[in-house]
Protein backbone atom coordinates (compact mmCIF):
# COMPACT_ATOMS: atom_id res chain seq x y z
CA UNK A 1 0.00 0.00 0.00
CA UNK A 2 1.04 3.88 -0.53
CA UNK A 3 0.89 4.74 2.94
CA UNK A 4 3.14 1.61 3.85
CA UNK A 5 5.59 2.99 1.58
CA UNK A 6 5.32 6.40 2.65
CA UNK A 7 5.74 5.50 6.38
CA UNK A 8 9.00 3.64 5.12
CA UNK A 9 10.37 6.84 3.29
CA UNK A 10 9.91 9.10 6.37
CA UNK A 11 11.44 6.54 8.56
CA UNK A 12 14.86 6.30 6.37
CA UNK A 13 14.77 10.25 5.77
CA UNK A 14 14.73 10.45 9.58
CA UNK A 15 17.42 7.92 10.09
CA UNK A 16 18.93 10.26 7.36
CA UNK A 17 19.21 7.74 4.56
CA UNK A 18 17.96 9.55 1.63
CA UNK A 19 18.77 7.56 -0.99
CA UNK A 20 16.46 5.02 0.54
CA UNK A 21 13.47 7.37 1.75
CA UNK A 22 13.97 8.67 -2.34
CA UNK A 23 13.17 4.96 -3.61
CA UNK A 24 10.07 4.40 -1.05
CA UNK A 25 8.54 7.36 -1.92
CA UNK A 26 8.94 6.26 -5.41
CA UNK A 27 7.00 3.10 -4.95
CA UNK A 28 4.40 5.24 -2.92
CA UNK A 29 3.93 7.22 -6.31
CA UNK A 30 3.86 4.15 -8.27
CA UNK A 31 0.48 2.75 -5.99
CA UNK A 32 -0.31 6.59 -5.68
CA UNK A 33 0.58 8.52 -7.94
CA UNK A 34 -2.06 11.72 -7.33
CA UNK A 35 -0.75 11.96 -3.74
CA UNK A 36 0.52 15.64 -3.57
CA UNK A 37 2.26 14.80 0.19
CA UNK A 38 4.62 11.89 -1.45
CA UNK A 39 5.73 14.16 -4.22
CA UNK A 40 6.49 17.25 -1.63
CA UNK A 41 8.53 14.20 0.66
CA UNK A 42 10.39 13.26 -2.15
CA UNK A 43 11.31 16.66 -3.22
CA UNK A 44 12.91 17.47 0.42
CA UNK A 45 14.83 14.06 0.27
CA UNK A 46 16.56 15.10 -2.99
CA UNK A 47 17.14 18.51 -1.81
CA UNK A 48 18.60 16.97 1.53
CA UNK A 49 21.12 15.39 -1.35
CA UNK A 50 21.55 18.30 -2.90
CA UNK A 51 20.35 17.10 -5.92
CA UNK A 52 18.31 20.43 -6.31
CA UNK A 53 16.59 19.90 -9.75
CA UNK A 54 15.05 16.55 -9.00
CA UNK A 55 13.89 18.40 -5.79
CA UNK A 56 12.40 20.94 -8.07
CA UNK A 57 10.51 18.62 -10.61
CA UNK A 58 8.80 17.11 -7.68
CA UNK A 59 8.12 20.50 -6.02
CA UNK A 60 6.68 21.36 -9.11
CA UNK A 61 4.40 18.39 -9.61
CA UNK A 62 3.32 19.06 -5.68
CA UNK A 63 2.27 22.40 -6.34
CA UNK A 64 0.28 21.12 -9.42
CA UNK A 65 -1.43 18.20 -8.05
CA UNK A 66 -2.03 20.58 -5.09
CA UNK A 67 -1.90 24.61 -5.94
CA UNK A 68 -4.07 25.51 -2.63
CA UNK A 69 -1.32 23.77 -0.19
CA UNK A 70 1.12 26.11 0.73
CA UNK A 71 3.98 23.34 1.66
CA UNK A 72 4.21 22.80 -2.00
CA UNK A 73 5.43 26.00 -2.75
CA UNK A 74 7.69 26.02 0.29
CA UNK A 75 9.18 23.70 -1.46
CA UNK A 76 9.64 25.00 -4.39
CA UNK A 77 11.08 28.00 -2.76
CA UNK A 78 13.59 25.74 -1.32
CA UNK A 79 14.97 23.81 -4.65
CA UNK A 80 15.06 27.17 -6.19
CA UNK A 81 17.21 28.42 -3.32
CA UNK A 82 19.42 25.02 -3.73
CA UNK A 83 19.83 26.18 -7.34
CA UNK A 84 20.28 29.77 -7.03
CA UNK A 85 17.23 31.15 -8.68
CA UNK A 86 16.22 33.56 -5.82
CA UNK A 87 13.49 35.39 -8.12
CA UNK A 88 11.84 32.12 -8.76
CA UNK A 89 12.25 31.58 -4.90
CA UNK A 90 11.02 34.89 -3.93
CA UNK A 91 7.90 34.31 -6.21
CA UNK A 92 7.36 30.77 -5.10
CA UNK A 93 7.24 31.78 -0.83
CA UNK A 94 5.00 34.94 -1.93
CA UNK A 95 2.69 32.76 -3.33
CA UNK A 96 2.60 30.29 -0.66
CA UNK A 97 2.15 33.44 1.71
CA UNK A 98 -0.97 34.36 -0.09
CA UNK A 99 -2.38 30.99 0.90
CA UNK A 100 -1.25 31.02 4.29
CA UNK A 101 -0.28 34.64 5.73
CA UNK A 102 0.64 33.14 8.55
CA UNK A 103 2.88 30.36 7.90
CA UNK A 104 6.49 31.08 9.58
CA UNK A 105 8.33 28.71 7.22
CA UNK A 106 7.43 30.79 4.26
CA UNK A 107 8.31 34.20 5.99
CA UNK A 108 11.75 32.64 6.95
CA UNK A 109 12.27 31.25 3.38
CA UNK A 110 11.09 34.32 1.92
CA UNK A 111 13.38 36.27 3.62
CA UNK A 112 16.08 34.14 3.35
CA UNK A 113 15.94 34.26 -0.22
CA UNK A 114 15.33 38.29 -0.40
CA UNK A 115 18.64 38.47 1.54
CA UNK A 116 20.66 35.55 -0.48
CA UNK A 117 19.44 38.19 -3.78
CA UNK A 118 20.69 41.02 -1.90
CA UNK A 119 24.28 39.23 -1.26
CA UNK A 120 24.60 37.54 -4.33
CA UNK A 121 26.98 39.56 -6.23
CA UNK A 122 29.69 40.92 -3.31
CA UNK A 123 31.44 38.25 -1.75
CA UNK A 124 31.57 37.56 2.05
CA UNK A 125 34.61 37.73 3.88
CA UNK A 126 33.53 35.47 6.16
CA UNK A 127 34.69 31.62 5.57
CA UNK A 128 31.47 30.30 7.11
CA UNK A 129 28.69 32.37 5.40
CA UNK A 130 27.50 29.78 3.50
CA UNK A 131 26.48 27.38 6.35
CA UNK A 132 24.12 29.83 7.55
CA UNK A 133 22.76 31.05 3.89
CA UNK A 134 19.37 29.43 3.31
CA UNK A 135 16.27 27.31 4.92
CA UNK A 136 18.47 24.37 5.14
CA UNK A 137 19.98 25.46 8.25
CA UNK A 138 17.00 25.17 10.56
CA UNK A 139 16.63 21.92 8.35
CA UNK A 140 19.99 20.76 9.38
CA UNK A 141 19.59 22.18 12.86
CA UNK A 142 16.26 20.45 13.59
CA UNK A 143 17.37 16.78 12.25
CA UNK A 144 20.41 16.74 14.55
CA UNK A 145 19.77 15.73 18.23
CA UNK A 146 22.58 17.99 19.46
CA UNK A 147 21.23 21.08 18.59
CA UNK A 148 17.32 19.99 17.96
CA UNK A 149 16.73 21.19 21.62
CA UNK A 150 18.24 24.41 20.96
CA UNK A 151 15.44 25.65 18.35
CA UNK A 152 13.05 25.57 21.90
CA UNK A 153 15.15 28.42 23.24
CA UNK A 154 14.37 31.54 21.96
CA UNK A 155 17.71 33.12 22.73
CA UNK A 156 19.38 31.11 20.56
CA UNK A 157 16.88 30.99 17.83
CA UNK A 158 16.99 34.79 17.78
CA UNK A 159 21.05 34.79 17.78
CA UNK A 160 21.29 32.26 14.72
CA UNK A 161 18.36 34.68 13.00
CA UNK A 162 21.21 37.19 13.38
CA UNK A 163 23.69 35.02 12.38
CA UNK A 164 21.67 34.26 8.75
CA UNK A 165 20.89 37.87 8.15
CA UNK A 166 24.34 38.79 8.46
CA UNK A 167 26.94 36.21 8.91
CA UNK A 168 29.50 38.85 10.19
CA UNK A 169 27.38 38.69 13.73
CA UNK A 170 28.93 35.00 13.95
CA UNK A 171 32.18 36.47 15.82
CA UNK A 172 29.33 38.41 18.41
CA UNK A 173 28.44 35.13 19.55
CA UNK A 174 31.33 32.31 19.34
CA UNK A 175 31.47 32.33 22.97
CA UNK A 176 27.77 30.80 23.45
CA UNK A 177 28.88 26.70 23.30
CA UNK A 178 25.20 26.02 21.65
CA UNK A 179 26.24 28.67 18.36
CA UNK A 180 29.56 26.61 18.54
CA UNK A 181 27.48 23.55 18.25
CA UNK A 182 25.21 24.71 15.69
CA UNK A 183 28.52 25.47 13.93
CA UNK A 184 30.47 22.42 13.87
CA UNK A 185 26.79 20.69 12.63
CA UNK A 186 26.49 22.98 9.74
CA UNK A 187 30.13 22.60 8.67
CA UNK A 188 29.77 18.56 9.48
CA UNK A 189 32.96 19.03 11.94
CA UNK A 190 33.27 17.51 15.08
CA UNK A 191 34.30 19.63 17.99
CA UNK A 192 36.86 18.63 20.92
CA UNK A 193 35.51 19.20 24.66
CA UNK A 194 34.76 22.75 25.32
CA UNK A 195 37.22 23.01 27.95
CA UNK A 196 40.08 21.58 25.53
CA UNK A 197 42.72 24.10 23.58
CA UNK A 198 41.40 24.43 20.04
CA UNK A 199 37.60 25.39 19.93
CA UNK A 200 37.43 23.85 16.28
CA UNK A 201 40.20 21.56 14.58
CA UNK A 202 40.17 23.37 11.53
CA UNK A 203 39.92 26.89 12.55
CA UNK A 204 43.59 28.31 13.47
CA UNK A 205 42.40 32.12 14.13
CA UNK A 206 41.07 33.62 17.29
CA UNK A 207 37.67 35.32 17.26
CA UNK A 208 39.29 38.14 17.42
CA UNK A 209 41.64 38.18 14.85
CA UNK A 210 39.08 36.68 12.49
CA UNK A 211 37.08 40.31 12.72
CA UNK A 212 40.28 42.26 12.16
CA UNK A 213 42.08 40.01 9.56
CA UNK A 214 40.49 38.54 6.20
CA UNK A 215 41.22 35.25 6.07
CA UNK A 216 44.40 33.35 4.79
CA UNK A 217 42.40 31.52 2.61
CA UNK A 218 38.36 31.36 1.80
CA UNK A 219 37.31 27.77 1.91
CA UNK A 220 33.81 26.83 1.61
CA UNK A 221 32.34 24.08 3.11
CA UNK A 222 32.55 21.11 0.39
CA UNK A 223 28.81 19.50 -0.24
CA UNK A 224 28.48 16.70 2.35
CA UNK A 225 28.33 13.51 0.59
CA UNK A 226 25.87 11.98 3.41
CA UNK A 227 24.36 15.14 5.29
CA UNK A 228 22.00 14.60 8.22
CA UNK A 229 18.66 16.63 7.92
CA UNK A 230 15.50 14.70 7.80
CA UNK A 231 12.65 15.33 6.08
CA UNK A 232 11.95 18.63 8.68
CA UNK A 233 10.22 17.04 11.35
CA UNK A 234 8.54 20.66 12.01
CA UNK A 235 6.93 19.93 8.24
CA UNK A 236 5.94 16.34 9.15
CA UNK A 237 4.21 18.04 12.48
CA UNK A 238 2.78 20.40 10.38
CA UNK A 239 1.03 17.63 7.87
CA UNK A 240 -0.16 15.98 11.21
CA UNK A 241 -1.64 18.85 12.67
CA UNK A 242 -3.38 19.77 9.20
CA UNK A 243 -4.32 16.22 8.91
CA UNK A 244 -5.77 16.62 12.70
CA UNK A 245 -7.53 19.83 12.28
CA UNK A 246 -9.19 18.70 8.85
CA UNK A 247 -10.40 15.24 10.97
CA UNK A 248 -12.13 17.63 13.42
CA UNK A 249 -13.45 19.64 10.73
CA UNK A 250 -14.58 16.92 9.72
CA UNK A 251 -16.49 15.77 12.67
CA UNK A 252 -18.07 19.31 13.13
CA UNK A 253 -19.84 18.80 9.32
CA UNK A 254 -21.15 15.35 10.76
CA UNK A 255 -22.63 16.72 13.32
CA UNK A 256 -24.27 19.13 11.78
CA UNK A 257 -25.03 16.38 9.33
CA UNK A 258 -26.72 14.51 12.12
CA UNK A 259 -28.21 17.82 13.51
CA UNK A 260 -30.09 18.84 9.94
CA UNK A 261 -31.03 14.75 9.39
CA UNK A 262 -33.15 15.14 12.62
CA UNK A 263 -34.59 17.96 11.72
CA UNK A 264 -35.72 16.60 8.27
CA UNK A 265 -33.04 18.92 5.89
CA UNK A 266 -32.03 16.51 3.96
CA UNK A 267 -30.44 18.00 1.30
CA UNK A 268 -28.36 20.10 3.92
CA UNK A 269 -27.42 17.06 5.53
CA UNK A 270 -26.45 15.57 2.61
CA UNK A 271 -23.70 19.13 2.16
CA UNK A 272 -22.56 18.95 5.87
CA UNK A 273 -21.46 14.67 5.37
CA UNK A 274 -20.20 15.39 1.52
CA UNK A 275 -17.68 18.39 3.25
CA UNK A 276 -16.71 15.44 5.92
CA UNK A 277 -15.99 12.84 3.37
CA UNK A 278 -14.25 15.82 1.37
CA UNK A 279 -12.63 16.81 4.63
CA UNK A 280 -11.83 13.10 5.84
CA UNK A 281 -11.97 9.75 3.96
CA UNK A 282 -10.66 7.22 6.53
CA UNK A 283 -14.36 7.26 8.18
CA UNK A 284 -16.67 5.54 6.63
CA UNK A 285 -19.46 6.69 8.96
CA UNK A 286 -19.62 9.70 6.64
CA UNK A 287 -20.84 7.44 3.82
CA UNK A 288 -23.41 5.48 5.07
CA UNK A 289 -24.99 8.53 7.02
CA UNK A 290 -25.07 9.82 3.85
CA UNK A 291 -26.49 6.86 2.38
CA UNK A 292 -29.07 6.87 5.24
CA UNK A 293 -30.19 10.66 3.65
CA UNK A 294 -30.66 9.20 0.52
CA UNK A 295 -32.45 6.57 1.72
CA UNK A 296 -35.26 8.43 3.51
CA UNK A 297 -35.35 10.81 0.44
CA UNK A 298 -36.52 7.94 -1.79
CA UNK A 299 -33.00 7.78 -3.68
CA UNK A 300 -32.04 4.66 -3.34
CA UNK A 301 -29.77 4.13 -6.38
CA UNK A 302 -27.47 7.07 -4.88
CA UNK A 303 -27.92 4.95 -1.25
CA UNK A 304 -26.51 1.84 -2.47
CA UNK A 305 -23.69 3.63 -4.31
CA UNK A 306 -22.61 5.18 -0.86
CA UNK A 307 -23.12 1.70 1.01
CA UNK A 308 -21.04 -0.04 -1.76
CA UNK A 309 -18.31 2.55 -1.67
CA UNK A 310 -18.50 2.33 2.08
CA UNK A 311 -18.12 -1.77 2.35
CA UNK A 312 -15.36 -1.27 -0.38
CA UNK A 313 -13.17 1.99 1.81
CA UNK A 314 -13.70 -0.09 5.08
CA UNK A 315 -12.08 -3.25 3.73
CA UNK A 316 -9.03 -1.19 3.12
CA UNK A 317 -8.87 0.83 6.19
CA UNK A 318 -9.60 -2.61 8.03
CA UNK A 319 -12.60 -0.99 9.62
CA UNK A 320 -14.71 -2.19 12.07
CA UNK A 321 -17.05 -5.08 10.87
CA UNK A 322 -20.02 -3.60 12.55
CA UNK A 323 -19.76 -0.87 10.03
CA UNK A 324 -19.68 -2.66 7.06
CA UNK A 325 -22.32 -4.42 8.34
CA UNK A 326 -24.20 -1.64 8.93
CA UNK A 327 -23.46 -0.57 5.56
CA UNK A 328 -24.84 -3.67 3.89
CA UNK A 329 -28.01 -3.38 6.03
CA UNK A 330 -27.94 0.19 4.50
CA UNK A 331 -28.10 -1.65 1.06
CA UNK A 332 -30.38 -4.13 1.81
CA UNK A 333 -32.90 -1.50 3.04
CA UNK A 334 -32.60 0.61 -0.40
CA UNK A 335 -33.03 -3.07 -2.44
CA UNK A 336 -36.18 -3.89 -0.32
CA UNK A 337 -37.51 -0.28 -1.41
CA UNK A 338 -37.31 -0.99 -4.66
CA UNK A 339 -38.58 -4.70 -5.00
CA UNK A 340 -41.51 -4.93 -7.23
CA UNK A 341 -41.59 -8.53 -8.19
CA UNK A 342 -40.34 -11.89 -5.58
CA UNK A 343 -37.08 -11.66 -7.55
CA UNK A 344 -36.24 -8.59 -6.62
CA UNK A 345 -36.09 -9.33 -2.65
CA UNK A 346 -33.32 -12.04 -4.04
CA UNK A 347 -30.29 -9.16 -3.91
CA UNK A 348 -31.54 -7.87 -1.02
CA UNK A 349 -32.06 -11.17 1.24
CA UNK A 350 -28.32 -12.16 -0.23
CA UNK A 351 -27.07 -8.29 1.37
CA UNK A 352 -29.01 -9.05 4.48
CA UNK A 353 -26.98 -12.25 4.61
CA UNK A 354 -23.53 -11.23 4.21
CA UNK A 355 -24.06 -8.15 6.56
CA UNK A 356 -24.97 -10.86 9.15
CA UNK A 357 -21.68 -12.66 8.41
CA UNK A 358 -19.61 -9.65 9.39
CA UNK A 359 -22.08 -8.85 12.52
CA UNK A 360 -24.72 -10.77 13.52
CA UNK A 361 -27.26 -8.13 14.40
CA UNK A 362 -30.59 -9.00 15.54
CA UNK A 363 -32.33 -5.82 13.58
CA UNK A 364 -30.76 -6.87 10.58
CA UNK A 365 -32.06 -10.32 11.18
CA UNK A 366 -35.26 -9.25 11.70
CA UNK A 367 -35.16 -7.36 8.42
CA UNK A 368 -33.44 -10.99 6.17
CA UNK A 369 -37.11 -12.46 7.98
CA UNK A 370 -39.17 -9.68 6.49
CA UNK A 371 -37.57 -10.02 3.13
CA UNK A 372 -37.53 -13.67 2.84
CA UNK A 373 -41.55 -13.55 3.92
CA UNK A 374 -42.30 -10.69 1.35
CA UNK A 375 -40.54 -12.44 -1.34
CA UNK A 376 -42.67 -15.63 -0.67
CA UNK A 377 -45.86 -13.84 -0.09
CA UNK A 378 -45.12 -12.64 -3.87
CA UNK A 379 -44.07 -15.36 -5.11
CA UNK A 380 -47.98 -16.90 -4.39
CA UNK A 381 -49.88 -13.75 -5.23
CA UNK A 382 -47.61 -14.03 -8.98
CA UNK A 383 -48.51 -17.80 -9.63
CA UNK A 384 -51.97 -17.27 -7.89
CA UNK A 385 -54.19 -19.10 -10.59
CA UNK A 386 -57.45 -21.10 -9.30
CA UNK A 387 -58.14 -22.15 -12.92
CA UNK A 388 -54.89 -23.98 -13.24
CA UNK A 389 -55.05 -24.98 -9.82
CA UNK A 390 -58.26 -27.26 -10.41
CA UNK A 391 -56.62 -29.00 -13.66
CA UNK A 392 -53.66 -29.88 -11.45
CA UNK A 393 -56.20 -31.22 -8.72
CA UNK A 394 -58.02 -33.00 -11.32
CA UNK A 395 -55.13 -34.78 -12.65
CA UNK A 396 -54.03 -35.40 -9.16
CA UNK A 397 -57.80 -37.18 -8.64
CA UNK A 398 -56.91 -39.03 -11.98
CA UNK A 399 -53.66 -40.57 -10.68
CA UNK A 400 -55.07 -41.69 -7.15
CA UNK A 401 -57.98 -43.43 -8.84
CA UNK A 402 -54.94 -45.18 -10.71
CA UNK A 403 -53.21 -45.88 -7.02
CA UNK A 404 -50.37 -43.89 -8.62
CA UNK A 405 -50.24 -41.96 -5.11
CA UNK A 406 -46.73 -39.99 -5.84
CA UNK A 407 -47.82 -39.05 -8.88
CA UNK A 408 -51.22 -37.41 -6.94
CA UNK A 409 -49.12 -35.93 -4.61
CA UNK A 410 -47.02 -34.16 -7.23
CA UNK A 411 -49.78 -32.29 -8.62
CA UNK A 412 -51.99 -31.65 -5.54
CA UNK A 413 -49.13 -30.12 -4.62
CA UNK A 414 -49.16 -27.77 -7.87
CA UNK A 415 -52.75 -27.36 -6.68
CA UNK A 416 -51.64 -25.55 -4.06
CA UNK A 417 -49.17 -23.73 -5.43
CA UNK A 418 -51.82 -22.13 -7.68
CA UNK A 419 -53.89 -21.57 -4.88
CA UNK A 420 -53.07 -22.30 -1.32
CA UNK A 421 -56.38 -21.84 -0.26
CA UNK A 422 -58.80 -24.92 -1.64
CA UNK A 423 -59.28 -27.37 1.64
CA UNK A 424 -60.78 -29.76 -1.00
CA UNK A 425 -56.75 -30.25 -2.34
CA UNK A 426 -55.50 -31.09 1.21
CA UNK A 427 -58.21 -33.10 1.71
CA UNK A 428 -57.18 -35.22 -1.23
CA UNK A 429 -53.22 -35.17 -0.59
CA UNK A 430 -53.85 -36.29 3.19
CA UNK A 431 -55.55 -39.14 1.27
CA UNK A 432 -52.76 -39.68 -0.53
CA UNK A 433 -50.15 -38.96 2.33
CA UNK A 434 -52.23 -41.80 4.66
CA UNK A 435 -52.23 -44.32 1.76
CA UNK A 436 -48.40 -43.69 1.48
CA UNK A 437 -48.40 -44.52 4.88
CA UNK A 438 -46.47 -40.99 5.20
CA UNK A 439 -48.99 -40.14 8.63
CA UNK A 440 -47.48 -37.16 9.89
CA UNK A 441 -47.18 -35.37 6.54
CA UNK A 442 -51.12 -36.98 6.33
CA UNK A 443 -52.04 -35.43 9.43
CA UNK A 444 -50.74 -31.98 8.85
CA UNK A 445 -52.41 -31.52 5.56
CA UNK A 446 -55.82 -32.82 7.81
CA UNK A 447 -55.53 -29.97 10.01
CA UNK A 448 -54.72 -27.49 7.00
CA UNK A 449 -58.12 -28.75 5.40
CA UNK A 450 -60.18 -28.05 8.74
CA UNK A 451 -58.33 -24.96 9.85
CA UNK A 452 -59.22 -23.52 6.13
CA UNK A 453 -63.04 -25.03 6.22
CA UNK A 454 -64.17 -26.22 9.70
CA UNK A 455 -67.78 -27.44 8.61
CA UNK A 456 -65.94 -29.66 5.11
CA UNK A 457 -66.53 -32.89 6.79
CA UNK A 458 -63.91 -34.51 4.45
CA UNK A 459 -61.49 -33.36 6.92
CA UNK A 460 -62.55 -34.69 10.03
CA UNK A 461 -62.53 -38.09 8.14
CA UNK A 462 -58.97 -37.41 6.85
CA UNK A 463 -57.77 -36.69 10.33
CA UNK A 464 -59.88 -39.63 12.15
CA UNK A 465 -58.16 -41.90 9.53
CA UNK A 466 -54.34 -41.18 10.06
CA UNK A 467 -54.86 -40.99 13.84
CA UNK A 468 -56.60 -44.70 13.54
CA UNK A 469 -53.77 -45.78 12.01
CA UNK A 470 -51.49 -44.59 14.57
CA UNK A 471 -53.86 -46.22 17.35
CA UNK A 472 -54.59 -42.77 18.58
CA UNK A 473 -57.90 -44.02 18.87
CA UNK A 474 -59.07 -41.72 21.72
CA UNK A 475 -58.24 -39.16 19.64
CA UNK A 476 -59.84 -40.18 16.58
CA UNK A 477 -63.15 -40.58 18.65
CA UNK A 478 -62.92 -36.94 19.36
CA UNK A 479 -62.37 -35.90 15.95
CA UNK A 480 -65.04 -38.39 14.12
CA UNK A 481 -67.03 -36.60 17.14
CA UNK A 482 -66.22 -33.50 16.39
CA UNK A 483 -67.13 -33.84 12.41
CA UNK A 484 -70.70 -35.55 13.55
CA UNK A 485 -71.00 -31.55 15.12
CA UNK A 486 -71.48 -30.17 11.96
CA UNK A 487 -72.59 -33.38 10.02
CA UNK A 488 -74.63 -35.59 12.19
CA UNK A 489 -75.77 -37.92 9.36
CA UNK A 490 -72.38 -38.82 7.64
CA UNK A 491 -71.90 -42.53 7.42
CA UNK A 492 -68.05 -42.12 7.23
CA UNK A 493 -67.60 -40.48 10.38
CA UNK A 494 -70.32 -42.84 12.26
CA UNK A 495 -68.07 -45.68 10.63
CA UNK A 496 -64.84 -44.21 12.34
CA UNK A 497 -66.21 -44.14 15.60
CA UNK A 498 -67.50 -47.09 15.71
CA UNK A 499 -64.25 -49.04 14.69
CA UNK A 500 -62.60 -47.03 17.19
CA UNK A 501 -64.62 -47.87 19.80
CA UNK A 502 -64.43 -51.58 19.18
CA UNK A 503 -60.36 -51.11 19.27
CA UNK A 504 -60.71 -49.54 22.61
CA UNK A 505 -62.86 -51.63 23.97
CA UNK A 506 -60.65 -54.76 23.35
CA UNK A 507 -58.14 -53.19 25.73
CA UNK A 508 -60.81 -52.55 28.50
CA UNK A 509 -61.68 -56.21 28.13
CA UNK A 510 -58.05 -57.44 27.87
CA UNK A 511 -58.61 -58.90 24.42
CA UNK A 512 -55.40 -57.80 23.23
CA UNK A 513 -51.98 -59.60 22.52
CA UNK A 514 -49.19 -58.88 25.03
CA UNK A 515 -47.75 -57.44 21.91
CA UNK A 516 -50.16 -55.07 21.09
CA UNK A 517 -50.73 -53.98 24.87
CA UNK A 518 -47.47 -53.62 24.79
CA UNK A 519 -47.18 -51.20 21.65
CA UNK A 520 -50.13 -49.42 23.21
CA UNK A 521 -48.09 -48.56 26.41
CA UNK A 522 -45.18 -47.41 25.43
CA UNK A 523 -47.39 -45.44 22.88
CA UNK A 524 -49.98 -44.03 26.01
CA UNK A 525 -46.52 -42.81 27.60
CA UNK A 526 -45.34 -40.73 25.13
CA UNK A 527 -48.86 -38.85 25.45
CA UNK A 528 -48.22 -36.02 27.42
CA UNK A 529 -51.87 -35.97 28.86
CA UNK A 530 -51.59 -39.58 30.01
CA UNK A 531 -48.09 -38.27 31.73
CA UNK A 532 -50.34 -35.64 33.57
CA UNK A 533 -52.74 -38.61 34.71
CA UNK A 534 -49.88 -40.76 35.92
CA UNK A 535 -48.46 -37.64 37.70
CA UNK A 536 -51.03 -36.95 39.35
CA UNK A 537 -51.66 -37.45 43.09
CA UNK A 538 -54.86 -37.99 43.60
CA UNK A 539 -55.23 -39.90 40.17
CA UNK A 540 -52.68 -41.99 41.86
CA UNK A 541 -54.54 -42.79 44.64
CA UNK A 542 -57.77 -43.44 42.65
CA UNK A 543 -56.11 -46.36 40.87
CA UNK A 544 -54.95 -47.46 44.47
CA UNK A 545 -58.29 -47.31 45.85
CA UNK A 546 -59.61 -49.05 42.60
CA UNK A 547 -57.00 -51.86 43.73
CA UNK A 548 -57.16 -51.92 47.57
CA UNK A 549 -60.53 -50.04 48.66
CA UNK A 550 -64.23 -51.16 46.71
CA UNK A 551 -66.09 -48.52 48.39
CA UNK A 552 -63.96 -46.03 47.70
CA UNK A 553 -63.91 -47.00 44.02
CA UNK A 554 -67.05 -46.71 44.16
CA UNK A 555 -67.39 -43.21 45.50
CA UNK A 556 -64.61 -42.25 42.51
CA UNK A 557 -66.70 -43.88 40.03
CA UNK A 558 -69.57 -41.08 40.65
CA UNK A 559 -67.35 -38.07 39.72
CA UNK A 560 -67.69 -38.02 35.83
CA UNK A 561 -63.90 -35.81 35.52
CA UNK A 562 -62.09 -39.41 37.29
CA UNK A 563 -63.92 -41.67 35.25
CA UNK A 564 -62.78 -39.77 32.08
CA UNK A 565 -59.25 -39.90 32.78
CA UNK A 566 -59.62 -43.89 33.72
CA UNK A 567 -60.93 -44.40 30.87
CA UNK A 568 -58.38 -42.83 28.98
CA UNK A 569 -55.60 -45.01 31.03
CA UNK A 570 -57.83 -47.90 29.41
CA UNK A 571 -57.95 -47.12 25.94
CA UNK A 572 -54.08 -46.50 26.22
CA UNK A 573 -53.64 -50.18 28.10
CA UNK A 574 -51.99 -48.56 30.88
CA UNK A 575 -55.35 -49.77 33.24
CA UNK A 576 -56.93 -52.64 32.25
CA UNK A 577 -60.44 -54.14 33.78
CA UNK A 578 -61.03 -57.85 34.46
Amino acid sequence: MAEEAKAKGNAAFSAGDYSAAIRHFTDAIALAPTNHVLYSNRSAAHASLHNYADALVDAKKTVELKPDWSKGYSRLGAAHVGLQNHAEAISAYKKGLEIDPNNEALKSGLADAQAAARSRAPPTDNPFASAFSGPEMWTKLTADPSTRSFLQQPDFVKMMQEIQKNPSNLNLYLKDQRVMQALGVLLNVKFRSPTGGDEMEMEQESPSKSSTEPPREEKKPEPQAAPEPEPEPMELAEEEREAKEKKEKALQEKEAGNAAYKKKDFDKAIDHYTKALELDDHDISYLTNRAAVYLEMGKYEECIQDCDKAVERGRELRSDFKMIARALTRKGNALVKMAKCSKDYEPAIETYQKALTEHRNPETLKKLNEAEKAKKELEQQEIFDPKIADEEREKGNEYFKQQKYPEAVKHYTESLRRNPKDPRTYSNRAACYTKLGALPEGLKDAEKCIELDPTFSKGYTRKGAVQFFMKEYDKAVETYQEGLKHDPQNQELIDGVRRCVEQISKAGRGELSAEELKERQAKGMQDPEIQNILSDPVMRQVLVDFQENPKSAQDHMKNPMVMNKIQKLINAGIVQIR
